[in-house]
């Protein structure tokens, strides 16, 4: 009899143990599951906040169809833009300059095997021949015969931009990058600044760039005034300024290459959001999605890999201050683009 009881008594202390251990499980199931849930609605939350940051606009629709044909089957052009627009917080780099211009253009040609890439800089000074362009209200921008090239985008913004290149290279522009002062400061500052040697002193109130030759490492500020700058070097001419800014490209690619970035998700989602905010694209790069698509596209691509060149020009006839395309070579560099095939030797 004792030892029946000591039997019930020992099964239901074991009973009772297994329903703490049961109901700890379930305790620890749920939190998990809390957890879990948790995690992914901030991650959705973060993703649609990212998502959200990004301003597009519908190049495709306003030029409609009479555009030059697809370069070669996968490779990709994107037009990058900096626009000089004071607008909004951009007015403490002159209030009294109004309108916005395309400060910088630079086409970004990625070859279909995404293994090369070359980047084109087209002089803001040089004379071209203008298209009548849609206006985002209706109609149309004048046709001018010889404007400069970074007129389109006062006229009619980065779609003329566009309509413009494409005349002059024949060469289709599948998107679009745009970016003002404020942007790009704050997207360097949130990189953590960049790394650059520069070949010379460089003194430049207008700009407000003042270094010595070697190698700084700039915040947003300064590579700003970097990348604006023209009086501080060589002749003043927007040459001078798009060799700075290709050096200062090819730096940041190779700061981005070796950084550490993607190991650190704090900072990662920091310049995501930095970069979402600062950026204005085309309507089919204008998603989290589509820009992290891009992205991964370009792991093969070596800083090395990068061709940097700005359009051959010659002085414009009828003002030493402008320039012209020089020919054969500009047409040979178009054709080369065109047909995703390895840029002629460099003048």
């Amino acid at each position: 009899m004792r030892l029946t009881l000591a039997r019930h008594a020992r099964g239901a202390r074991h009973a009772d143990k297994t329903r703490r251990r049961r109901s700890r499980r379930r305790a620890l199931y749920g939190a998990g599951g809390l957890l879990c849930a948790t995690l992914a609605l901030g991650g959705w939350a973060a993703y649609h906040r990212l998502d959200g940051n990004l301003a597009t606009t519908d190049i495709d629709a306003r030029l409609g169809d009479d555009r030059p044909a697809r370069t070669a089957e996968g490779a990709t052009n994107i037009l990058v833009l900096g626009s000089d627009s004071r607008a909004g917080a951009n007015r403490a780099y002159g209030a009294h300059v109004s309108g916005a211009r395309s400060d910088t253009a630079m086409l970004v040609h990625l070859d279909a095997d995404r293994t090369t890439a070359a980047v084109i800089s087209v002089p803001r000074d040089t004379v071209v021949h203008r298209p009548p362009c849609p206006r985002p209200d209706g109609g149309s921008t004048p046709e001018e015969r010889a404007a400069m090239f970074n007129t389109a985008y006062t006229v009619g913004g980065s779609a003329c931009t566009v309509k413009t290149l494409e005349e002059m290279s024949r060469v289709r522009v599948d998107h679009v990058v745009e970016v003002d002062f404020t942007g790009f400061k704050k997207l360097i500052d949130a990189i953590g600044g960049v790394r650059i040697s520069v070949p010379q002193d460089i003194h430049d109130p207008k700009s407000g760039l003042d270094l010595t030759e070697g190698t700084h490492h700039l915040n947003g500020e300064q590579a700003l005034a970097l990348v604006r700058t023209r009086h501080g070097i060589g002749d003043g001419s927007d040459l001078g300024r798009i060799r700075l800014q290709q050096k200062f490209l090819a730096a940041l690619t190779e700061q981005l290459r070796s950084d550490r970035l993607l190991s650190d998700p704090v900072r990662l989602y920091r310049v995501a959001d930095t970069a979402t905010s600062a950026l204005t694209t085309d309507e089919d790069l204008g998603s989290l999605r589509a820009l992290t698509a891009l992205a991964r596209s370009l792991s093969g691509i070596e800083p090395d890999d990068i061709d940097f060149r700005t359009l051959p020009v010659r002085p414009y006839p009828q003002d030493p201050n402008r320039v012209v395309a020089a020919q054969p070579e500009a047409t040979e560099l178009w054709r080369a683009v065109r047909g995703d095939g390895p840029l002629p030797p460099a003048p």
